[in-house]
């Protein structure tokens, strides 16, 4: 099975693999060659895949979605970081996925902040041609 791992800056893993296990919001699950086609949404958590040779690897994942499609599985995901070593993706997502989420938070209260003040000025220019 071919896995690929895409985030919105790039490709962060492409490779053939013998299984994958991943975590959506109904919990955990794999896949095998062969399996069904689906769907399914992916919680932030670690995907774990083998590869040809035996190897087990893992991404670290941000949320996003998992198509099974014939022989190919593509996650689509907000961030993406692969390693060999649990503890350091664990430090990893900790600081790069809580900087990414406070980002968020900040350009949405950027956001909410200027809607208000188009409001706010909306509001005054009404009452100016009244």
């Amino acid at each position: 099975m071919r896995l690929e791992v895409i985030t919105p800056a790039d490709v962060c893993l492409d490779a053939e693999v013998l299984r994958i296990v991943a975590e959506a919001p109904e919990g955990y699950f794999g896949i095998l060659p062969g399996h069904g086609d689906f769907v399914t949404d992916l919680v932030p958590g670690i995907l774990v895949y083998e590869l040809q040779d035996g190897v087990e690897r893992f991404v670290a994942l941000h949320s996003g979605t998992l198509v099974k499609c014939g022989s190919r599985v593509r996650a689509a995901v907000l961030g993406a970081v692969e390693g060999d070593d649990l503890g350091w993706l664990r430090e990893k997502v900790e600081t790069e996925f809580r900087q990414q989420d406070e980002d968020e938070r900040e350009a949405r209260d950027a956001l909410a902040r200027l809607e208000a003040s188009m409001i706010r000025r909306f509001r005054e220019l009404e009452g100016f041609s009244q």
